[in-house]
């Protein structure tokens, strides 16, 4: 309201009418004698009067009278004096009265502004008293929150390390208990391994003490015999070595002969008195030391012999292979600079190693392989004993003469030595050679018998396969069945397709620091006998058995097994090669002999299971792969692209790849 009042326009008290009432009352009698004066001074008095009748009645309209309960003593003191000047006005009716009214009517609307002005000032106060004060409330109740949401952490935290020590305590002593628990099993087993072991050696003691001595020496006696006189038949007076016509054996071959008549009069002598002495033991065990010694002279002198004819053409022999595979190898890591038919280069980009997961899988397989040699080492190892010499070469003639006996024959036949090999891999007794044999019959011969089935099959792709291209069908059919019942054979199988050719992985082996040219020969699939390298067709042809033989196996599946499940190495596995095959550079002569086989005895497979995608895979190896072969074949190996490149366009002008020859038909298991 005091501001209002300050910023609002003037205006007259309203009390000034009632002032002005009474002048203007008290001045007329007082104007009516003085009539005689001029005309002038009576217009001036008049338009005085007028003026403030004017006045009077503005502050009339303007304000009415104040109550009589509203104005404060105060103001009524100012009333008065108002009056009082008045009064002390009207009798000098001047003409600046109504000036001087005004100025007393000034004077109290300023002495109003400076009131208000006060009041203002003293509300500001006020009002910043309040504020302070509503401050310094606002930050007490503040720090009384603070410490309040600071006691509610501090509480917090408090039942949070409580619950942490808590669950700590459970932990220690749950672990103290696992402890106690562990010492205390350890303690009983220890105590039941010493039982064990006291039991053991009380065993062994009665064991020790059953045994005669006498019975024991003469049982040496007899041992040292038997392997003198193999040694000595390794001793042959005759030996002429191809390359060292002047070797004479005939000195070692007469101390042979003495030391074995020592050993045998030894032991006559020894029979005729009962049992051998430590003496004679000692003397035919010193017997067989010599005959070991005679047989490493001789083989050191027949190796000085063979190292001194070698050394005189080792160096030139070397040099030619170090070029030969040298070249090899920068053809197969160089990209062909064929160009295309439209006379745009190539892209360039194609890999050299095999994928990394390609890799994997194949250590994988191999460490499988080399596991299960492990695990029949007391079989392959054993030569003392004649009883598991005779069960070994039973289970392997029971493993590998039916896969042998495997061809093109009917298909009842087929059957009947899938059977056998069924019957035998399922622990089952089986006759081979006039003889009951069972994989039982010793806690290693599964894997055996595992083993050299594998590696007999692969045989057969190497070397009949490689003669007679039609024995694929009926050996990949049968290893596909066995397979499929005995998947372990299919793994080591595969290990031993890919040791012996790499191609089939697809694998391109690099030549490493610090190996031999023989060795990396040999990792290329090669075979190497006295250090001579096999000639090439022959291993073309070796390489074109093992791809023609898996070629077969991934279509085939044995037709009386159950064919609802999956095929263990099926289609899917074929496109994969074929695809990594394409992925990689080509390599002369092998590169073109291999693909030319796998679609050849494969390829009508291929084409019904992957159809349009199987076309686009053919117009890519005609358009794209092939003049990289094309670049990298010399005039003389010219045979195998020319032949790769006819089946290619027969096939891709005929739109239909041709049924392999020697596939098996129903006709054959019908009859």
């Amino acid at each position: 309201d005091i501001l209002e009042g300050c910023m609002s326009p003037l205006v007259l008290s309203p009390y000034s009418g009632w002032v002005l009432d009474r002048v203007v009352g008290q001045s007329a009698p007082e104007t009516a004698p003085s009539r005689s004066s001029t005309p002038k001074e009576s217009a001036l008095l008049t338009n005085q009067s007028s003026s403030v009748e004017k006045v009077a009645s503005a502050s009339r309209q303007g304000s009415s009278p104040p109550s009589s309960t509203e104005p404060s003593e105060a103001k009524g003191n100012e009333d008065l004096s108002l009056l009082e000047m008045d009064q002390e006005v009207i009798p000098a009716v001047l003409p600046s009265k109504v000036t001087e009214v005004e100025g007393c009517i000034w004077m109290y609307e300023e002495m109003h502004r400076l009131k208000g002005k006060e009041g203002l000032r003293q509300r500001q106060e006020q009002q910043e008293q309040m504020v302070r004060a509503v401050y310094d409330l606002a930050s007490e109740q503040l720090k009384r929150f603070d410490e309040l949401k600071e006691l509610k952490q501090h509480q917090e935290f408090q039942d949070l390390r409580e619950v942490m020590e808590k669950s700590s305590k459970e932990a220690q002593g749950q672990q103290e208990k696992l402890k106690e628990e562990h010492r205390h099993r350890a303690k009983i087993l220890n105590l039941k391994l010493r039982e064990a072991e006291q039991q053991r050696q009380r065993q062994e003691e009665l064991e020790r003490l059953r045994k005669e001595e006498g019975q024991e020496r003469l049982r040496r006696l007899y041992s040292i015999q038997e392997e003198v006189l193999q040694l000595n038949q390794q001793i042959d007076p005759n030996y002429r070595h191809k390359d060292l016509p002047r070797i004479d054996l005939s000195a070692y071959s007469n101390r042979g002969n003495q030391i074995c008549g020592l050993v045998s009069g030894l032991i006559r002598t020894t029979s005729e008195r009962g049992f051998p002495t430590q003496v004679d033991v000692a003397n035919t065990e010193r017997a067989l030391q010599e005959m070991r010694g005679l047989i490493s002279s001789m083989q050191q002198e027949i190796a000085a012999a063979v190292e001194e004819k070698k050394r005189r053409d080792e160096e030139e022999e070397r040099q030619k292979q170090k070029e030969l595979l040298k070249k090899e190898q920068m053809k197969a890591q160089t990209p062909a600079p064929a160009q295309q038919p439209g006379g745009k280069q190539q892209k360039e980009g194609l890999q050299v190693k095999a994928e990394e997961s390609t890799m994997q899988w194949y250590q994988q397989l191999q460490d499988a392989a080399e596991q299960c040699v492990a695990s029949f080492s007391g079989i392959s190892n054993c030569k003392d004993n004649n009883e598991v010499k005779k069960i070994k070469a039973d289970l392997q003639k029971a493993a590998t003469i039916p896969v042998s006996q495997i061809s093109r024959i009917a298909g009842s036949q087929l059957r009947e030595i899938f059977d056998k090999i069924n019957n035998l891999l399922s622990g089952k007794s089986v006759q081979s050679g006039g003889r009951t044999v069972s994989v039982t019959q010793h806690p290693q011969g599964l894997d055996f018998v595992y083993y050299k089935l594998a590696e007999k099959f692969v045989n057969q792709g190497e070397e009949e396969v490689a003669s007679h291209r039609d024995a694929a069908f009926p050996i990949a059919v049968v290893a596909s069945g066995i397979w499929e019942i005995h998947p372990r054979v299919g793994d080591l199988f595969l290990a031993h397709l890919h040791k012996k050719c790499p191609y089939s992985v697809p694998f391109y082996p690099a030549l490493k620091e610090g190996t031999s040219m023989e060795e990396y020969q040999r990792m290329l699939g090669y075979q190497v006998k006295d250090s001579k390298m096999e000639e090439q067709d022959h291993f073309l042809k070796r390489m074109s058995g093992m791809i023609r033989l898996y070629a077969a196996i991934i279509q085939l599946r044995w037709p009386y097994g159950n064919k609802q499940g999956a095929h263990p190495h099926g289609l899917n596995y074929g496109w994969r090669w074929l695809a990594q095959m394409l992925n990689m550079e080509p390599l002369a002569d092998v590169t073109a002999t291999l693909l030319f086989d796998f679609l050849e005895v494969c390829g009508n497979a291929l084409m019904k299971q992957y159809q349009v995608q199987f076309w686009k895979m053919m117009l890519l190896i005609r358009e794209d792969y092939f003049p990289r072969i094309e670049a990298i074949t010399s005039s003389g190996q010219m045979g195998s692209l020319m032949r790769f490149k006819q089946f290619l366009e027969e096939c891709l002008q005929q739109k239909e790849i041709p049924l392999p020859k020697g596939a098996l038909q129903s006709s054959f298991w019908r009859s």
